[in-house]
């Protein structure tokens, strides 16, 4: 059996994850990373995208994020998420009402540099939907 870590999933609503993990993919900015284990220390923000957890006992949970960071150590990792959810709670009219809300973002970003962060933002947003709610 592989090494394990306490893994936590918090978002300003609840804490969705507080476990013994066995790994951890997230959906990092610059990339999905695995967290195992004595991983380096790291902090990172997050995109929206899926986080995979792999329990102790091998159960596998997927969770969607919509932005954040992660603190990594050796012994843990900490996620902290904008906003969180299971993907077996996700509707598809909570990722309409956060679509339209990065449209409007979009729509009345004040300089180049908003309207690119915004941009990508929505980009994110459509390729999550697109992996987590059946078309």
């Amino acid at each position: 059996m592989a090494d394990s870590f306490k893994f936590e999933l918090v978002s300003p609503e609840r804490l969705l994850v507080s476990a013994t993990v066995q790994e951890v993919v997230l959906p990092a900015t610059e990339g999905e990373m695995t967290v195992m284990a004595l991983h380096a220390p790291t902090m990172t923000t997050i995109k929206p995208g899926v986080v995979t957890v792999k329990n102790a006992d091998g159960k596998v949970d997927r969770y969607a994020v919509f932005g954040g960071f992660a603190d990594i150590l050796p012994t843990g990792c900490t996620l902290l998420a904008e906003s969180a959810v299971h993907v077996d709670e996700i509707n598809r009219t909570d990722f309409d009402k956060r679509i339209a809300d990065a449209r409007a973002t979009l729509d009345n970003a004040p300089t180049d540099e908003h309207r690119n962060r915004a941009e990508q933002f929505l980009s994110e947003l459509t390729t999550l939907q697109g992996v987590v709610i059946p078309a």
